[in-house]
Order: structure tokens, then C-alpha cells, then sequence
């Protein structure tokens, strides 16, 4: 993992996928370890559990220095803009195909 943000209601993480691993089993292991280590610690009261889904996303090399520097300022770019605001913004622009229970 090259950087990561936590937020309340989603995260940004920067990953260089290993070759032996598949987007689905990395989330599988990212999720499984952090909810473990939260609930083991104790860090919230009751039990932590990730929402379903996530998305995926690869980068160039090129772009790996950006999208850091995009992760990096989470905290001062949402007091302008939403996840969700930025996220419908986002599935627009690049006519990504939003999938939720509702239409999988």
C-alpha cells in the first residue's frame, strides 16, 4: 500500500497489486485484516464491519505521483465537495457503470 485516507463513509487507498493477487482477494484481505485489528483493539464500541462493495481503479506509473497527491489532501478536498457529490461526478465523466443491490 502506497498511501491510504479513512474517512466515515469511504476510503482511498493506493495499492501496486501484486502479480499473484486479484483486486478481489486484495480487498478481501484489506478488509478482513482492518476489521479484525479494529475490533480486536477495541476501537469503537460494538463491532466494525466494512459496507459491501468497493471500486477499482488502476493508474499509471505515471499517475502515481497525482493520485497520491490527490489521496494525500482527502481531508481539505471533501470540505468543498461530498464523496458522494464527487463520486456521481466521477461515474459521469468517465461513463463508468454504477452497480449497486438494486440494478447487480
Amino acid at each position: 500500500m502506497k498511501i491510504n485516507y479513512l474517512n466515515a463513509d469511504h476510503t482511498h487507498a493506493l495499492i501496486d497489486l501484486p502479480t499473484n493477487k486479484t483486486i478481489e482477494e486484495v480487498i478481501h484481505l484489506f478488509k478482513g485484516s482492518s476489521s479484525h485489528w479494529i475490533n480486536e483493539n477495541r476501537l469503537i464500541k460494538g463491532r466494525f464491519a466494512w459496507g459491501r462493495g468497493y471500486g477499482a481503479f488502476s493508474v499509471s506509473h505515471s499517475d502515481v505521483e497525482r493520485v497520491t497527491n490527490y489521496i494525500s489532501h482527502q481531508e481539505e478536498h471533501h470540505r468543498k465537495r461530498t464523496f458522494a457529490d464527487e463520486y456521481e461526478l466521477f461515474v459521469k465523466r468517465y461513463g463508468l457503470e454504477w452497480r449497486d443491490e438494486g440494478n447487480r
